[in-house]
């Protein structure tokens, strides 16, 4: 089965929406540059309203180490997603299962290889160095033999969802603002039919 996450969630009844839709896991953003960047605060909150077996995911771009220790001592989040240019030793410093993003809107592929020990590897649409959520599909052609777990994301939204897994049968699909009405804010009614089109296609 596809597992489902819905990320960039930055209010408690939209985490509570995701999870009785069916969501696997949510995803908050720790990025000060981001439309849905959330306080420790927040994250908390929202953490604290989700149902058992929802998992949490607390994503990062190049955030100094401490910054990761400092949420992870207030936030109970299950695994860290990295969006930046953190060398493997960094992503697994932190005891948490996590993810290594990998930037496919670039003109070279990027090396995938570099991250063995990722848990899971996501593949989203933004270019080297930018953060993903851009709502763009990246040329799905270019997704290469990967010989572990992996994430498809970068402009997935109820419409194309349902095909992107027919054809790249990836274990998991990451959607942001392909259900939302502003950056942040999400659509209940499009959650409720993007995991509906990634279950029954």
């Amino acid at each position: 089965m596809i597992r489902i996450k819905i990320c960039g969630i930055t209010r408690r009844e939209d985490a509570q929406a995701a999870a009785a839709a069916g969501a696997d896991a949510i995803g908050l953003v720790f990025v000060r540059a981001s439309s849905r960047a959330v306080t420790i605060e927040q994250a908390d909150r929202i953490c604290r309203a989700l149902p058992p077996f929802v998992t949490r995911v607390g994503l990062f771009v190049d955030a100094a180490a401490d910054q990761v220790a400092q949420v992870l001592a207030e936030v109970a989040l299950d695994c860290l997603q990295f969006h930046g240019d953190e060398e493997p030793d960094y992503c697994r410093q932190f005891g948490r299962p996590w993810i290594k993003a990998l930037a496919m809107g670039g003109d070279a592929l990027p090396d995938w290889k570099r991250y063995r020990q990722a848990d899971a590897l996501l593949l989203d649409s933004h270019g080297e160095g930018k953060l993903g959520g851009s709502g763009k599909v990246f040329d799905w052609d270019r997704v290469p033999p990967l010989d572990r777990p992996w994430i498809l994301a970068g402009g997935l939204a109820p419409q194309n969802v349902a095909e992107a897994c027919r054809r790249l049968c990836p274990d998991a699909v990451d959607v942001s603002s392909g259900v939302e009405i502003a950056a942040g804010i999400k659509d209940h009614k499009q959650m409720q039919e993007f995991i509906k089109a990634v279950r029954h296609g």
